[in-house]
This record gives C-alpha cells, structure tokens and sequence, in this order.
C-alpha cells in the first residue's frame, strides 16, 4: 500500500473535508483528504513558517517543495500578489487539492505541478524556497530538499526550511550551514525551527 503522503498515488480511499483557517492576515478555506499531509488542519510548523517568513529584497518567484495541499504557498501568493509562486509535490492527490484551493481562494499567481524534490522544476533563480520537509521519507530526502535548493536559488536568495528539534533540526543546520556558509534560527517556537540560509554572491 502507498499510503504515505510522499506517495505519488495514495491508495487511501479518498474523504475530502473542509478546513478553515486565517494566515498572513488572509481567510483561506482549505479542501483537504485522506492520503495528504495533516489533513485535518494546517499543520503548527507550516503556520510557523508562513507567519515568520519575511520576503527577500531579491527579485524573483518562490518555490513552495513540497506543498501539500497548498496552505504555504498559497498564503505567500496571496500576501505577495507581484510575485508568482511555484508549488511542486510528489502527491497527485493534494496537488489536485492545492489547484482547487488556489481556485476557491482567489490565488492566480501560483503554478502547481508534479515534482519529485526538483525533478521538474525548470526554472532558476527563486528569490526564496520553503519547506516543510516530508520527514517521514527519510534524512537522505530532506536533506536533498536542502542541498539541491542551492542551484535553484538567486543570487542572495533565501532557503527557509521548518523542522523540528527532535525530528533533526540540528542536522539540517549542519548541512544548511555547510551548503550556504550561514544559517540562523529566524524563529523558534515549541520545539520547530524555522531556518534561514542565504545564497551569497560567490
């Protein structure tokens, strides 16, 4: 059975529900199922990312890796309606949610698409990549989240990444620090760090 939620087809049977919450100020209403991740709310670590993040001074569209059903890049699309917002997932599933979401809510300046990590992003030069990685998938994923994010950033562009401390912050520091020669805990709340590293001009 492929039930986690970094499975491309989740066999899970499907039971979609509704959630409605506020981030960055803006009301969402959420469409969210079995077979995706924290379905029955907007997990506290991406609320602590979304609400944390600060926008770079670098031009350039985000990049939301593994988005779910939508709730951070959506939220940053709508609180930054001049940039576009790239969102990419290994789950069909909750990218079909992230699209109807993006419909329901009135967010246009968004492009969701099936990527495994970066298999199928294209495009160079983000401004910023989030995200909260798939823990469960295994250190080796997360830590490709983090490694291959660096050629996919500009020039001063920022990589914020959300985990917690017993689920392997330290260890993302280590290697956040090592990719970027810097990193720094933007802010710490029960136990999840929200991390910052920026791409300097080398």
């Amino acid at each position: 059975m492929t039930n986690h939620y970094y499975s491309s087809k989740p066999e899970v049977g499907s039971n979609p529900q509704s959630i409605q919450f506020e981030l960055r100020g803006h009301s969402f209403r959420f469409k969210t199922d079995q077979g995706v991740f924290s379905k029955k709310e907007v997990d506290f670590g991406s609320r602590t990312l979304i609400e944390n993040f600060k926008l770079p001074e670098t031009e350039g569209a985000l990049l939301d890796v593994g988005c779910g059903y939508g709730p951070i890049g959506l939220a940053l699309a709508k609180d930054f309606g001049d940039r576009m917002v790239h969102m990419v997932d290994v789950n069909e599933r909750a990218l079909s949610l992230a699209g109807e979401n993006a419909k329901a809510n009135g967010v246009e300046n968004v492009r969701i698409y099936q990527s495994d990590r970066y298999k199928n992003v294209k495009d160079k030069g983000f401004a910023a990549i989030l995200t909260n990685p798939p823990i469960r998938a295994g250190k080796e994923t997360v830590h490709s989240i983090l490694s291959e994010s660096y050629d996919h950033l500009a020039d001063k562009g920022e990589l914020w990444v959300v985990i917690q401390k017993k689920q392997g912050a330290p260890s993302a520091m280590d290697k956040m620090e090592e990719l970027f020669s810097n990193v720094e805990i933007a802010a710490r709340k029960k136990g999840y760090y929200i991390l910052r590293s920026v791409k300097e001009i080398r």
